[in-house]
């Protein structure tokens, strides 16, 4: 089964701290929606700000509101080495189906301290976990053949998220695991169909924030061997792709939007991304409407 795993934004206080109430708000809007899955403090949950125990907070917050309405994968990558493995140890005690680390960044890795890092900590951690590859944020990618070196060593490697602008990585990926059991996701909306005609298994999206109906629609679509809606339908993905590129980090934008399409949550992103361009924004937002206008006249 095919599935779409929303990378969730956060919604933040006057403080840049976690709005709990507000938060709620945002799992229920995904929740109706229908996606599969929620991804907390991915990328566009902008995780870089919070302390470790506030990540702890968060993560437990998600686990006993989500309530197993979804299924829970944790964002629990970092710089601190021995923090990841604490914080992923963490999260599998709260219900969480898999941790999601991304490499570290700001060092430069080659394929083999990357293997170290993936090896050791898959011996070091308690339940299942997934590669998060993104060469843009990390200055690195993972190669295929190091992926299959890894899954050849640890059992609970059980998938990973590949965020390339070449999805024929991805596919390469995929070809390296046969015989295992993995799991390979799109970071990127526009990939969904490539990745699963490569026997991937969806995409871990985040337009999903934004239009969730459209996203569970394709999923649905695409399970059920309908081709026309699938490929109808993920030509409004398409479409709506030009909202990440239309500010530098599109967070704010894009907690905006789902403002604009009535979920009540501020905006406020972490600095020095927490301003836009008005011009921008309406222009962002004709592009939304125009699309579900698209989306419901199918």
């Amino acid at each position: 089964m095919y599935k779409i795993i929303t990378p969730v934004i956060t919604v933040f206080d006057a403080m840049e701290k976690p709005d709990y109430e507000a938060n709620k708000k945002v799992i229920d809007f995904l929740v109706k929606g229908g996606v599969d899955g929620i991804l907390v403090l991915g990328s566009t949950g902008e995780f870089t700000g919070l302390t470790k125990q506030e990540k702890s907070d968060f993560f437990r917050f998600y686990a006993e509101y989500t309530a197993g309405r979804v299924e829970l994968y944790a964002g629990t990558g970092g710089m601190n080495f021995a923090e990841t493995v604490e914080m992923s140890n963490e999260v599998y005690s709260m219900g969480y189906h898999a941790s999601m680390v991304i490499g570290p960044y700001y060092y430069g890795l080659d394929q083999e301290k990357l293997f170290i890092f993936y090896d050791t900590l898959a011996k070091s951690v308690k339940g299942d976990m997934y590669i998060y590859n993104f060469p843009a944020r990390t200055g690195h990618s993972i190669l295929p053949g190091t992926v299959k070196r890894l899954l050849d060593s640890n059992q609970n490697i059980i998938g990973l998220k590949d965020s390339v602008t070449e999805p024929n990585h991805t596919n390469l990926i995929c070809l390296e695991a046969e015989g295992h059991p993995f799991q390979a996701y799109s970071g990127f909306d526009d990939q969904f169909l490539y990745n699963i005609s490569s026997n991937g298994n969806g995409c871990i999206g985040g337009l999903s924030n934004l239009v969730p109906e459209i996203w569970s629609d394709l999923v649905r679509a695409a399970n059920e061997k309908d081709m026309d809606r699938s490929l109808k339908l993920s030509n409004l993905i398409h479409r709506l792709m030009p909202l990440y590129d239309m500010d530098s980090n599109f967070s704010l934008l894009f907690k905006r939007l789902m403002q604009h399409r009535g979920v009540e949550i501020s905006s406020k992103s972490i600095f020095p991304f927490n301003q836009i361009k008005e011009d921008i924004y309406k222009k962002a937002e004709g592009l939304l409407d125009q699309e579900l206008k698209r989306y419901h006249s199918l």
